[in-house]
């Protein structure tokens, strides 16, 4: 029995990182055990961090990033490749060839999503031509099968934490596949086939709020207890946000980042460059959502540090960018694979642009930070294009909203009101407000309105945010490839 007028409160935060694993092409890897190990070992630290007893976990959710993917053996769960991460584009040829053969418009139709290798289903396609040298047949005949799992990392986790060994995912996560049809809500036996993926070798689809299974967390749970949601980590932060009303709207800023407007029960395709996505499933009713993602804003930051080495960490960035010359026209297109929306341009070159004699560290710093808010503005602009609705206040979530430069410049340049929770995990807690009002031990009512925010307000003049976003679009037009 629980309290079902209690809120819903942060009381611990671990993490562990998983490798970056790129090799001499460029490609991005995951180790998917070391994720999983990754996940345990936060889990136990957790519990001694809070001082929570094993006993009183009473359910768990899983937040994830959606797009990367991996492949493993359905009976004995050993992996077949390192997980290819959704930054990573060793499927663009797979993706090129389709376009060839014209089938960007069904994609996009079905699916709601732009033909890119960004998403999980070119990254299957390129998992199942790889043949390991100790396999006794290919991929392929295996995943025909049923012998192989296809699947982004929130069905790993559920395969791999239950001991039934569940092959599950959410519709929100399923819908960022590229192979689930938006509207007949299943996997579509034709983009199965023009990718090439049976459709055997895809997990089942829940409500994002069903029973996965249970687990014990190898031990660290004294009884096994219900996994009981399962969001891609956007969804999870709308949620988290109490985005539940359409024209709701919330950024989340991480690594890449993704701008996503609830719209309601039915879905709305863009013509803007934007992803027509599942929010969620709940108690067998459906919310849809638009989405804009873009691969590199914190990574930005990650990039001045560890490659330029103009930093030693990301803090020192709010004070660098206000020490700037203001005046300084620096632009800095951070295009290092590509440019996802509103342009999907996997061949753009990232660039700086502008740049003068009297353009140092400090200015180099403030264009990366700039180019993280001018990369969201874009998204905003085509998101109020497609629905008609104009945006007047964004939530927003995620390490880089500490950055108070960050979000005033934000503000500044999207004109808009900008609204800073002072909760942080926002993906985190929306998977966990969802797994616990399936449990019953919440009340979505008594959430609603309870999280308090920071705003910043618009300072810039019109005439010069105008100026600063033209110049941030022509340093763009010089990258595309288009």
């Amino acid at each position: 029995q629980f309290p079902t007028d209690c809120g819903s409160t942060t009381i611990a935060v671990h993490g562990k990182t998983s490798r970056q694993i790129v090799n001499e092409k460029g490609w991005i890897s995951h180790d998917m055990n070391e994720i999983y190990r990754n996940v345990i070992r936060t889990v136990e630290m957790l519990l001694e961090k809070s001082g929570i007893r094993s006993g009183e976990v009473a359910c768990i959710g899983i937040s994830n990033q959606r797009e990367t993917t991996g492949a493993w053996d359905r009976e004995t769960g050993e992996t077949l490749d390192m997980a290819v991460v959704w930054q990573c584009g060793r499927a663009r040829e797979i993706v090129h060839e389709l376009e060839r053969k014209g089938y960007g418009e069904m994609v996009h139709s079905k699916t709601g999503l732009p033909l890119s290798a960004f998403f999980p289903a070119a990254k299957m396609a390129w998992l199942l031509k790889q043949d390991g040298e100790v396999e006794k047949k290919n991929r392929m005949e295996r995943a025909r099968k049923g012998e192989i799992c296809l699947g982004t990392i929130d069905s790993w986790l559920v395969y791999k934490l239950t001991k039934d060994h569940a092959f599950k995912t959410d519709y929100s996560n399923a819908s960022r596949t590229q192979l689930f049809h938006l509207e007949d809500l299943k996997w579509d036996e034709e983009l199965c086939e023009v990718f090439g993926i049976p459709v055997c070798a895809l997990a089942e689809v829940c409500d994002s709020d069903a029973i996965y299974g249970y687990t014990d967390m190898e031990g660290t749970f004294e009884e096994p207890v219900p996994i009981r949601s399962v969001m891609g980590d956007s969804q999870a932060a709308l949620f988290g946000q109490g985005c539940v009303l359409p024209g709701m709207i919330k950024a989340t800023y991480g690594t890449g980042s993704s701008l996503m407007m609830n719209v309601g029960k039915k879905p709305v395709i863009s013509s803007h460059g934007m992803a027509a996505s599942l929010g969620w499933g709940r108690s067998g009713k459906i919310c849809y959502v638009l989405e804009g993602n873009l691969n590199y804003t914190g990574a930005v930051v990650t990039w001045l540090k560890d490659d330029l080495k103009i930093i030693s960490s990301a803090a020192e960035t709010e004070k660098l960018a206000y020490q700037a010359s203001q005046e300084d026209k620096t632009v800095l297109v951070p295009a290092f694979s590509g440019l996802g929306a509103p342009y999907w341009d996997e061949n753009a070159m990232a660039a700086i642009v502008g740049m003068t004699r009297t353009t140092g560290k400090a200015e180099i710093v403030k264009a990366a930070l700039d180019s993280i808010a001018y990369q969201i503005t874009d998204l905003i602009l085509s998101m109020e294009q497609d629905t008609g609705i104009t945006i007047s206040e964004i939530r927003v979530d995620g390490g880089p909203t500490r950055n108070k430069y960050l979000m005033q410049r934000q503000s500044d340049v999207a004109g808009k009101r900008i609204h800073v929770p002072q909760e942080e995990e926002l993906s985190g807690i929306g998977a966990a407000q969802m797994a616990g009002i399936a449990a019953g031990i919440y009340r979505e009512e008594m959430l609603a309105g309870q999280m308090q925010r920071r705003e910043y307000t618009p300072t810039m003049e019109e005439n010069v945010r105008k100026m600063r976003y033209d110049d941030w679009k022509s340093a763009v037009e010089k990258t595309l490839s288009k």
